[in-house]
């Protein structure tokens, strides 16, 4: 028997946090939480991939990495010696979208972790030095996680052929001639347009009283000078007119079949419908493309699906698969086609919907125990509109029926534009 979860009243209400909008521009969310002495503290920028122009892809991801070498304050590495002498952890993530990065880390520490972050959005040294230095350890992170991994390289390809007009078909981490070519200059200038306080968020979550630590933010902060609004991204993708297809051989020990379709992102309100159609076909054992590929024919090792939620623009709708040994990619996409066709053809059981709603407001409420994951899933739901709609997810959820499920299946997993990635193994 399915039964839908309850969530608890502390963990879907966001009455406690306190924001504020400083006079700069940098937007604040804190939020107490006394049940370890622990914070996690994030800073988040609107910046990543998609902000980026042809001939300087990877530059959002490229400062990331200098974002750790040092300013006239802390020198090159310092930032990280410190939290972890401090018992903290740090680290950072550059997506099509943001770039974030975090400390967790003892509550009476926050102070440090202020003045750290408030020094580094302002006063980066970015050493040419250190640049063409960092440049040759980006290149190598370039190697091994797409030019040498085939379902990397595979996923860059489709993505490339996906999208003519938006950035979204950039790699994230650039390509390998822009890495070469970017200059200091280049650097500076992405850094000085969008790493200012109006294009930020400060998220902290965790065992301190609130009033308290936004007063120090308001010091620490909010004498750096607010900057010049980035330029919006203004490029729409055209209307899909046709399948797109790209074969690519590689060394590889099996073949890799992606299939990807434009699908609309969190401010459509097919959104929630598209979202429960991920989990309804990837997640878990019970999940459709495990149990009919995986478990039931023996065609794959393994297949799934994956739609991005908090996506700015328009992205796309993924299916995979790794077919078995013995078997051959066109058996791999005629399968994962024929699923599509299930999809569009016959209603989700309300069995099947519930157990995927279930499966996705778990995972949902069990980020509340972790405080990075509280202070991360604030951040996301502002950076799309208001930290508030992260109270509204769940009513979204359950609302979807199975006639939301089958519609939005045949309104964007149609025959004609799908945009097929076949990687062929090569000795």
């Amino acid at each position: 028997m399915v039964v839908l979860l309850t969530t608890p009243a502390w963990a879907q209400s966001t009455d406690a946090v306190v924001a504020a909008t400083l006079d700069n521009g940098l937007r604040v969310l804190l939020l107490e939480d006394h049940r370890s002495p622990i914070v996690s503290f994030q800073m988040w920028y609107r910046v990543g991939s998609r902000n980026e122009r042809p001939g300087a892809t990877g530059i959002a991801h490229f400062l990331e990495h200098m974002m750790f070498k040092g300013t006239p304050t802390y020198g090159p590495r310092q930032f990280a010696q410190l939290v972890e002498q401090n018992g903290g952890q740090d680290n950072a993530f550059t997506s099509q979208d943001v770039t974030s990065y975090y400390v967790n880390i003892a509550a009476d520490k926050i102070d440090l972790v202020m003045d750290l972050e408030a020094d580094r959005m302002q006063n980066l040294l970015l050493d040419p030095r250190e640049i063409n230095s960092e440049r040759q350890v980006v290149i190598e992170e370039r190697r091994t996680r797409t030019e040498d991994d085939p379902g990397g390289f595979l996923g860059e390809e489709v993505s490339a052929l996906a999208y003519k007009n938006h950035a979204y078909g950039h790699p994230i981490i650039g390509w390998m001639e822009d890495l070469k070519r970017i200059t200091p200059d280049e650097i500076r200038t992405f850094y000085k347009t969008y790493y200012v306080p109006n294009n930020a968020i400060l998220v902290a979550v965790g065992d301190f009283k609130a009033p308290e630590v936004l007063a120090k933010i308001r010091t620490r902060f909010g004498k750096i000078p607010k900057g010049e609004a980035p330029p919006s991204v203004v490029a729409v993708e055209p209307v899909q007119n046709g399948e797109r297809r790209v074969v690519v051989k590689k060394e590889a020990q099996l073949p890799i079949v992606y299939l990807g379709y434009h699908v609309p992102n969190q401010q459509s309100p097919d959104a929630p419908a598209l979202e429960l159609l991920s989990t309804i076909l990837s997640s878990g054992r019970a999940s459709r493309l495990y149990r009919r590929l995986v478990y039931e024919r023996q065609l794959a090792l393994e297949a799934g699906g994956d739609y991005s939620y908090f996506s700015f623009d328009p992205p796309l709708f993924w299916f995979w698969g790794t077919p078995m040994p013995g078997q051959t990619p066109d058996t791999m996409e005629k399968a994962l086609l024929e699923e599509m066709e299930r999809l569009r053809n016959e209603r989700v059981s309300d069995e099947e919907l519930t157990r995927a709603r279930n499966q996705t407001e778990a995972a949902f409420v069990f980020q509340e125990d972790s405080v990075h994951r509280r202070a991360a899933l604030l951040a996301r739901f502002e950076l799309i509109g208001t930290y508030a709609g992260k109270d509204k997810f769940l009513e979204r959820l359950r609302a979807v029926t199975p006639d939301d499920v089958q519609r939005v299946a045949r309104a964007y997993f149609a025959e004609d534009t799908k945009n097929v990635g076949v990687l062929i193994p090569r000795p």
